[in-house]
């Protein structure tokens, strides 16, 4: 990834203030050593002092946009002060300093940086080195002696190499840890504005799952009750006039489907309503036994169908079982819809070692081509979110096979064996 600093308004802002800082520093200093008589005969007029002070401090004043070229011309302004012994040695230093822990701080071009920082590092200590040595042998040929290794004036200039090391190397290394700092926080920036936005997303996802679940649960429970309580109220009108006592008996069935549709909606909104509840058809409580009833309200409504349960029977997850359920649920209610006078249907729970399938298979009209719904939507999804596959295919002498079949995973225990056969 690749990282650019780039100073803000307000860093702008604040290098002029330093700038100017620097300048009135820079002023005060020059009067005083002035007045301090440095460099004593020597030393350059003091209106230098003057030229000097706006040539090393005015180019800090955009430090962070070019900091490159404000280094070489501050450190080119201090060369030439020292050269001609302009009367002002302390902000000049500062100013230096501040320089090269801006180029480190603040270029871009990393290799370009450390060539600069390099480059003026060793000019001054080459520069350095040479004022020293010349002044060594000017103060030898004054004391008519050579400069000793234990000299005192060669002590001092040990002094003055070792401080010009660490102002030098202390100007690089806050400079590159200044650049790390700021990479490492942009990374941190980054990484958590993606967060931020994954967070949103998860929780967007979350949100129109919950809705998608919602959904498919509503579909199923009021598509099959009120299915069959259309189915019951039809038959109750046309038995009325003849057959009171059936038609009676018709629509109590139609009561007591309104009954388990207010039931199981009511289920519904308490998981909603509940703090931290699961919108997932866990909340339910059938189990795949209970696919019996479902057959037994499906022939009470007109359809007539078969129940049977082969292999033996093994306790399986409840939202596997739940899923089987309205898989079952949802098929029985397309049959009894679509298949049309005459229609039978089949329900199969088959256990393997590997699964359980349910397989529902009715009798009817002919179906040339699947029209896509939202009851084969929910089918699907809850055959892919118990890890299962679901095959709708039409049978050539009419009507549809559902099968729903749901790998289940090692340890499932035997529980006892049912009656595998109830015929309509």
């Amino acid at each position: 990834m690749s990282f650019t600093r780039v100073p803000s308004i307000r860093e702008q802002r604040s290098d002029l203030v330093l700038a100017a800082v620097m300048f009135v520093g820079a002023v005060l200093s020059a009067a005083l050593s002035t007045v301090a008589d440095i460099y004593g005969d020597t030393r350059a007029e003091p209106w230098t002092a003057l030229v000097y002070a706006v040539a090393v401090t005015a180019p800090l004043a955009v430090r962070r946009r070019w900091p490159g070229p404000v280094a070489v011309a501050v450190c080119v302004a201090y060369f030439l002060a020292i050269s001609f012994q302009v009367p002002e040695i302390y902000v000049g230093n500062i100013a230096m300093f501040v320089s090269l822990y801006t180029v480190g701080a603040w270029m871009n071009n990393r290799r370009a940086a450390l060539i600069v920082r390099v480059s003026i590092i060793l000019g001054m200590f080459v520069w350095l080195i040479i004022t020293m040595y010349r002044e060594a042998i000017e103060e030898a040929d004054k004391a008519e002696v050579a400069a000793g290794l234990l000299s005192p004036y060669l002590a001092f200039m040990m002094i003055q190499l070792l401080l010009n090391v660490l102002y030098f190397g202390g100007a690089y290394y806050f400079g590159e840890r200044s650049w790390n700092a700021a990479q490492e926080r942009e990374v941190l920036e980054q990484r958590t504005a993606e967060l931020e936005q994954e967070r949103e997303v998860t929780a967007a996802q979350a949100v129109a799952l919950d809705r998608v679940r919602i959904a498919r649960e509503l579909h199923d429970v009021v598509a099959h009750h009120v299915s069959v309580m259309g189915v019951q109220a039809g038959a109750a009108r046309l038995v009325i006039d003849q057959d009171p006592e059936r038609s009676k008996s018709i629509l109590s069935g139609v009561e007591g489907s309104a009954r388990d549709a207010i039931h199981e909606l009511r289920q519904l909104l308490e998981t909603l309503r509940s703090p931290g509840g699961e919108t997932t058809d866990a909340a339910s409580t059938v189990t795949l036994d209970d696919i019996r009833s479902l057959v037994e309200a499906s022939t009470d409504a007109g359809l007539p169908t078969d129940y049977t349960v082969i292999g033996e029977p093994v306790s399986v997850p409840s939202l596997v079982a739940v899923n089987l359920y309205r898989i079952t649920q949802e098929s029985l209610t397309n049959a009894r819809r679509h298949a049309g006078v005459g229609a039978t249907a089949d329900v199969r729970v088959r256990y393997e070692d590997e699964g359980v399938e349910v397989e529902v298979v009715n009798t009817g009209r002919s179906v040339t081509a699947l029209r896509p719904g939202l009851g084969q939507l929910g089918m699907r999804e809850r055959a892919a979110a118990s890890g299962g596959t679901l095959d709708v295919t039409p049978r050539p002498s009419g009507g549809l096979r559902v099968r729903a079949r749901v790998p289940l995973a090692g340890g499932a225990q035997t529980v006892s064996p049912i009656e595998t056969d109830v015929a309509s």
